[in-house]
């Protein structure tokens, strides 16, 4: 991910917190009025309808620039890697259509048909709140293109992931096997073993029985 990219699912990552705090705040004042006082207000239904689609728009631009969208990846994960890698390449292309065709193009044409059209109890037009589809729409084409570019480069292979991983674990096991602190380790094991079996054997019961005899003689 670049800085550039990181920077902007930043930002986008406070702006869904901010919406999503703010939708939060207007259904319980709806529920305040309704409920409590018995007053209900007429412009929080139309405020939290238009919030949660602005929150929905820019969380999807959000959760498609960190990569964290749920992708079926096992097929793919079957296929050689020049296969993976025109996969990819359709992919990121069909999400990037999507969002220059149905955000961007269609948000613009929305805006343009509804810009005029007043909300009651609001002082923005319906045409005004349609801007967070073609900005949405912007976004996510921009990191549908970045994705187009990595996939054609072949940096965004899957099949070889798992392997690369076992690799590397078992390359790292070898350098620790290799090492001289690993070799010392059956030494130091063995070493204190191999001092403890002088004391360990039995003695010659002769040898003892003597001992035994030279004691009582010496006691008379």
């Amino acid at each position: 991910m670049t800085a550039v990219r990181a920077r902007t699912v930043e930002i986008l990552k406070w702006i869904s917190i901010v919406l999503f705090v703010v939708l939060v705040a207007v259904v319980m004042w709806q529920v305040i009025t309704r409920q409590v006082l018995q007053a209900p207000s007429a412009w929080t239904t139309t405020v939290s309808q238009y919030l949660f689609i602005w929150l929905v728009l820019f969380s999807v631009a959000m959760v498609f620039g960190e990569r964290g969208h749920v992708a079926v990846d096992f097929f793919a994960r079957l296929l050689p890697r020049p296969a993976q890698r025109v996969t990819n390449v359709l992919v990121s292309l069909s999400v990037l259509v999507f969002a220059l065709l149905g955000l961007v193009w269609g948000g613009i044409r929305g805006m343009s048909i509804s810009w005029d059209q007043i909300i009651p109890g609001l002082p923005v037009t319906v045409g005004q709140m349609y801007l967070a589809l073609p900005l949405a729409g912007v976004l996510i084409a921009l990191f549908a293109l970045e994705d187009v570019a990595r996939a054609a480069r072949g940096e965004d292979m899957l099949a070889g992931d798992s392997a690369q991983e076992a690799a590397a674990l078992a390359s790292t096991e070898g350098l620790r096997e290799d090492s001289p602190l690993h070799a010392q380790e059956p030494q130091s094991t063995q070493q204190p073993l191999s001092a403890q079996q002088p004391t360990a054997t039995p003695e010659d019961p002769g040898t003892a029985r003597d001992t035994t005899r030279h004691d009582r003689t010496t006691e008379d």
